[in-house]
């Protein structure tokens, strides 16, 4: 009798252990893997794809309809590591009747604490501090300097109040928050309740919160939904956070909101491109905090995350219903 034939899995990336040992037990697969931690070259990437039958692929590798053809009629599934979808072509995928896997949930908490320590970074002037100690600025006890702004008594508006918003609501919450404001498609008075959250426009949002935290998708309607306009709109004392997607903001439109006194500062952990360039004209800013896309970077969830991604595959190649499957 002859073996069953293997099915050629290709994965984009080095990913946690607890995902490679899932993959490597799998004995109906042959898995190849791109051996870095650096993102694979374009031509990597279609060589390793042609006439797989999986793809476990990350946010920086984008599967559009070129990658597609190059993988040819096998391709049966595509897992990837995150719980964005913005770099998959899904109309080309969906007509193609390939399944989609992807790893929401597992890391809404990990994701919330770094919005929360980035938002108190920020408004705390933190990083400014830090290097003052190390430059000789701090010369002596000052009433006044390196104050920065404080939760207690605030209103908070949040856009986007998914799970991540929700969890971001919840851990603030306790810091003595007193109002707290969202946008988005559509009110969700269920999910509002637990903090009391009003339903209002995104103008009004930005006119009415010390701090704004950005946790929406990235959507036709919510790109660039941060921009002159937006800012223009804030209170010059509030703080702005995005830990959502770069293309959600504007930013040139908000370095210059920075640079001139429009609001006083801001905190990124997603930008565009990524990386940022080293001289974008936002890293010169003293009031502006950006981060390298880290708001899923503890062990747990990272591990989480690729033990879901592996097993979305696995499933999907074997007719199965997935843990996390993205329904087209």
């Amino acid at each position: 009798m002859r073996p069953a034939r293997l099915m050629k899995v290709f994965v984009t990336r080095r990913i946690p252990p607890e995902g490679r040992a899932a993959l490597a037990k799998a004995a109906d697969c042959e898995v190849e893997q791109w051996d870095s931690d650096e993102p694979i070259p374009r031509k990597e990437l279609e060589r390793g794809v042609a006439g797989a039958h999986g793809l476990l692929c990350l946010l920086s590798d984008r599967v559009d309809k070129r990658l597609l053809d190059v993988a040819g009629a096998n391709l049966k599934v595509i897992s990837t590591l995150s719980v964005g979808t913005d770099h998959l072509a899904l109309d080309e995928i969906k007509k193609r009747g390939i399944r989609v896997g992807y790893t929401p949930d597992v890391l809404t908490d990990a994701t919330a604490e770094l919005a929360v320590s980035l938002l108190l970074t920020t408004c705390r002037r933190l990083p400014e501090a830090s290097e003052e100690v190390k430059n000789g600025g701090w010369t002596s006890w000052k009433p006044l300097w390196m104050c920065g702004y404080g939760l207690t008594q605030s209103t908070v508006g949040i856009i986007g109040l998914g799970r991540i918003g929700q969890a971001i609501a919840r851990r603030l919450k306790p810091f003595g928050v007193q109002r707290f404001l969202y946008t988005g498609r559509q009110p969700r008075p269920q999910e509002a309740e637990e903090f009391q959250a009003e339903f209002v426009s995104a103008p009004q949002l930005a006119a009415m919160s010390d701090f704004i935290v950005v946790a929406c998708s990235l959507t036709p309607a919510t790109k660039e939904l941060c921009n002159k306009d937006f800012f223009q709109k804030m209170k010059k004392t509030a703080v702005f956070v995005n830990i959502s997607r770069g293309d959600v903001v504007n930013q040139d439109d908000l370095y210059q909101a920075l640079a001139s006194g429009q609001i006083a500062a801001a905190g990124l952990d997603v930008t565009t491109p990524e990386p940022l360039p080293t001289n974008h004209p936002l890293l010169t800013l003293k009031n502006c905090v950006i981060l390298p896309h880290i708001g899923s970077a503890t062990h747990g969830t990272r591990n989480t995350m690729s033990l879901l991604a592996a097993n979305n595959l696995l499933a999907g190649l074997r007719g199965e219903p997935m843990p996390s499957e993205l329904k087209l």
